[in-house]
């Protein structure tokens, strides 16, 4: 109950404030908290270290801080959801390569959007709702009720559609059925059947969902990320469709899809490291 009634604070200051001065105080918030959560502060250097094993540490404190100072702004943007309709969304973020999305529909088997978390993906789903696309999201379900009816209703409530991880898979076979849109991270596994593969050179798990998905309905994968710019703008990205001809052995097919995609989230992640929102141990010791 205690964090509904923070998130619903934080909602109503963010509502209440102007944008830079709602930034600004997320910004204090996030250094005060960054000094005392020294677990947080650990993890975020470590997995730091490992995309840029060259870089000195000061250079590493600097991007583990602005990585979450990002953050405040996510959370920021996150509870100022109600405020951005369509207007809002022309006038500061900027679409790229979206035909790559239309001609993915246009093969009428549903869409896999690809994304990881970076920047503002939360953001990035509302904007693509309220371009008109037909858009729903797996999201990982709160424990507490009405904190998860709370991210709920942020997302419903400006058409992006929800389908709760624990009833995913047959929800998302209806998706992709309507020849609709289902957004997807590809850099977190949720589930313990995940697959094991390289990732800056260390082994990580990563999520089979995108992979098996497209393999079982044949719905076009299109990597899509939302990021922040330098002056509180987003730039949302579509890349180019994944191909990918199966064989005969599904897992192995599962494994040599995602190490298709793969390299375009470590691309993404080299060059926003202070958006990507890892704040745990990324990395697996033993396969």
């Amino acid at each position: 109950m205690s964090n509904y009634l923070l998130y619903r604070i934080g909602q109503r200051i963010a509502l209440s404030l102007p944008l830079k001065l709602a930034y600004a105080l997320g910004v204090f918030i996030s250094d005060i908290n960054y000094i005392f959560a020294r677990k947080d502060r650990k993890s975020v250097k470590e997995n730091l270290r490992v995309i840029f094993p060259e870089k000195p540490e000061n250079e590493i404190r600097v991007l583990g801080r602005r990585m979450s100072r990002n953050f405040a702004k996510y959370l920021v943007d996150f509870f100022r959801f109600p405020m951005m309709d369509a207007g809002y969304i022309k006038k500061n973020v900027k679409a790229e390569n979206f035909q790559y999305l239309d001609e993915a529909i246009a093969k009428g088997k549903g869409v896999i959007i690809l994304s990881a978390h970076i920047g503002n993906w939360e953001m990035g789903g509302i904007a693509i709702a309220q371009m008109g696309y037909p858009l729903w999201v797996v999201a990982l379900p709160h424990k507490n009720k009405k904190v998860n009816d709370f991210f709920i209703s942020q997302r419903e409530d400006k058409s992006v559609k929800v389908i709760q991880l624990g009833m995913a898979v047959r929800k998302c076979f209806e998706v992709f059925k309507r020849n609709e849109i289902l957004a997807l991270v590809g850099d977190r596994d949720f589930t313990d059947d995940g697959i094991v593969l390289e990732f800056f050179g260390k082994p990580s798990v990563f999520p089979e969902g995108p992979a098996a998905f497209s393999l079982k309905t044949g719905a076009i994968i299109v990597p899509g990320f939302m990021f922040r710019n330098r002056d509180d703008t987003f730039t949302l990205r579509m890349e180019k469709p994944i191909e990918f001809n199966p064989g005969s052995d599904r897992k192995n097919d599962i494994r040599n899809l995602i190490s298709l995609y793969k390299p375009l989230i470590e691309d993404y992640i080299r060059r926003y490291p202070d958006q990507w929102f890892m704040f745990r141990r990324f990395w697996v010791e033993k396969i």
